[in-house]
């Protein structure tokens, strides 16, 4: 199959990729390279991935004209590129032409192709709001620029497929951490002030909060398991993540007792829009694409502190 995938110099997006070319698939990626993180981080995932053979085109789906740099005929579109978190730095309009803009243009050219099987959203629990505890029947009430746009952009595609225009389907994901996670998530920070002798940044109340923190191989598995399930699929939402709880000071206790140290807390106020609870009820992905994650938190911290060290 010949499968393109939007962010692929992302953390996430890298490793479908990876997984996807190691399986003997056509892999062709696209990437604008955004400095929201470092951009090195984004040129090293590429570097990974061009040596295998994977092609990767530098250019922005909010413009129309890298549209047409993309290839003529694929099987699978997974679509990763977006805005992420809630950062301050992040205006509202970062949010709204990154992931509601960028989407729509990538439909048009999806909706140009005779040989596409399935347009696979890559979503987020943030759409779910505060508490994303839910299963995908319950309404969303997202609380931050985030969450709205990425709700945006998921009914955007879905809507395609409610007028048979395009198979298509969303794949909601929860916490995800591993090698290769961006410098300002959680478990990558905790290493860095870990090893580093850094303070970390902690905001008022996130220790109780609580998080379905899910390796980013279980998440490679569940997002690669619709292929071939077309009609399945097709204008559903799925879970993707981790029925496993953890709050966040479990996260700190893991890296901790991983590394016999102790990380020094630089107390922040509180952050807007920070969900309090994410635990994913994947039931239906379990029925459907028969999704079972399976790496404990301390094996996925062990993962991606051998990660950390070689970086």
């Amino acid at each position: 199959m010949k499968i393109l995938i939007t962010g692929i110099a992302g953390f996430i997006g890298s490793h479908v990729a990876e997984h996807l070319h190691d399986q003997g698939h056509e892999v062709i990626g696209i990437d604008n390279f955004s400095d929201y993180y470092p951009v090195d981080l984004k040129n090293k995932n590429a570097a990974t991935l061009k040596a295998k053979g994977i092609t990767i085109l530098q250019a922005d789906l909010r413009e129309t004209t890298s549209i047409q740099q993309l290839p003529e005929a694929v099987h699978y579109i997974f679509h990763f590129a977006a805005q992420p978190g809630i950062a301050a730095t992040s205006t509202f309009e970062d949010y709204l032409t990154n992931n509601v803009i960028a989407t729509q243009n990538l439909l048009s050219y999806a909706l140009q192709l005779d040989a596409l099987k399935l347009f696979v959203n890559i979503g987020t629990s943030s759409i779910y709001g505060l508490n994303a505890t839910f299963p995908e029947t319950e309404a969303p009430k997202p609380a931050s620029h985030y969450g709205v746009t990425k709700l945006a952009a998921e009914q955007l595609v879905l809507h395609n497929s409610r007028l048979n225009k395009l198979k298509a389907c969303s794949l909601r994901l929860y916490s995800v951490y591993g090698s290769r996670e961006r410098p300002d998530k959680l478990f990558t920070k905790l290493l860095d002030c870990a090893l580093n002798h850094k303070t970390f940044p902690l905001f008022q109340g996130s220790l109780s909060h609580l998080r379905s923190f899910t390796h980013v191989s279980d998440i490679v598995q569940g997002i690669v398991s619709v292929i071939g399930k077309e009609e399945v699929c097709n204008g559903e939402i799925f879970n993707i993540g981790t029925e496993a709880e953890y709050t966040t000071q479990q996260g700190v206790d893991a890296v901790e007792k991983l590394l016999q140290t102790t990380i020094q807390f630089e107390n922040l106020p509180p952050r807007s829009g920070d969900q309090q609870r994410t635990k994913a009820n994947i039931d239906k992905a379990r029925k459907l694409l028969n999704y079972n994650p399976t790496v404990t938190l301390e094996e996925g911290v062990a993962e991606q502190l051998a990660w950390f060290r070689e970086l």
